[in-house]
């Protein structure tokens, strides 16, 4: 039996991971989070209260577990807020997998039998965005306090003597159970069938991700045991504005009432770049991996939802 420890699990990445994971044969799935489970299905897998901020609990949990593999998709992710409350940012994008990889190597070195990979996930927002797509060789040059800690993390772990891999991606969106968080889809939608009016940048590009493509493109580099960094994001190149089109397209609603904006005219604490997305040739020829449209990925999303409300 394979034990894979997922952390960060009661957030959007984590829960598709231990739904994916959750009653394998070969797999015991441990899900970790700070405070209670907040998963719907409970079963199939175990529970642990993590804080990984913490580095006895981090210790005791990994001891406990000696998991084969270990997925860390927890991260402070409003990178506005990471720019307002450093301190914070820090412990949790930094501090925290420095807990991690410190007690994983502590366990390698007290027996040499135990081998664990540890898969990190990143950001696109380590680069400056001064163009894109983006392969895995691009030089990062972070713009914010966010983007600094996300590559000071994947420093950590590039320094490490674990069997590691780093998993970047870029504009996740995807449904968690309780429907407690929008996302981009989401938000175009409910806002056009109100007949709302919405300011939509055309200066950005991304390659958004489904949810549960990211879920597959960890679950590969664990299955395939791989090492290094991969793109693991969605496959379509587009402006937030073309983004925001294909979403009112798909649902036939009124492009109209999308008004192009720029980045400028929007004042937010923390600069996000311009250009992103990433070309994911690695992934699809070493892992496998091979992700969903992006209209591919509103219509399972849809699908999502209509399951949701039988």
């Amino acid at each position: 039996m394979k034990k894979i420890l997922i952390t960060g699990s009661n957030g959007l990445l984590g829960q598709k991971l231990v739904y994916n994971l959750r009653n394998h044969a070969s797999i015991t799935c441990i899900a970790t989070a700070r405070g209670t489970n907040r998963l719907v299905k409970t079963d199939g897998y175990l529970y642990e209260e993590l804080d990984i901020t913490n580095l006895q609990n981090v210790s005791d949990v990994f001891t406990k577990h000696k998991p084969d593999v270990v997925i860390n998709t927890a991260a402070m992710t409003n990178v506005d807020a990471c720019e307002t409350e450093k301190e914070a940012c820090w412990l949790l994008n930094v501090t925290a997998v420095e807990n991690q990889v410190k007690t994983l190597e502590k366990l390698k070195t007290e027996d040499s039998n135990y081998q664990p990979q540890f898969i990190h996930l990143s950001t696109d927002f380590i680069f400056d965005g001064t163009h894109g797509p983006l392969d895995e060789d691009e030089i990062p040059n972070p713009q914010s306090y966010y983007a600094e800690s996300k590559l000071a993390a994947e420093k950590i772990v590039q320094a490490s003597t674990l069997h590691w891999a780093i998993a970047r991606t870029v504009l996740v969106y995807g449904i968690v159970d309780s429907m407690s968080r929008s996302n981009i889809v989401l938000w175009v939608k409910q806002n056009l069938e109100q007949g709302k009016v919405i300011n939509v940048v055309d200066d950005q590009f991304r390659t958004p991700t489904l949810a549960e493509d990211l879920a597959d493109g960890c679950l590969l580099i664990a299955e395939k045991n791989a090492q290094g960094i991969y793109n693991i994001s969605g496959k379509d190149f587009l402006s937030i504005l073309e983004l925001a089109h294909l979403v009112a397209d798909y649902y036939k609603l009124d492009k109209s009432l999308i008004k192009p904006s720029k980045s400028a005219d929007i004042k937010q604490p923390a600069k996000r770049p311009p250009i992103t997305g990433f070309i994911i040739d690695k992934a699809k020829k070493e892992l496998g991996y091979n992700p969903k449209s992006f209209t591919e990925g509103i219509m399972f999303l849809e699908k999502q939802i209509a399951e949701m409300g039988k």
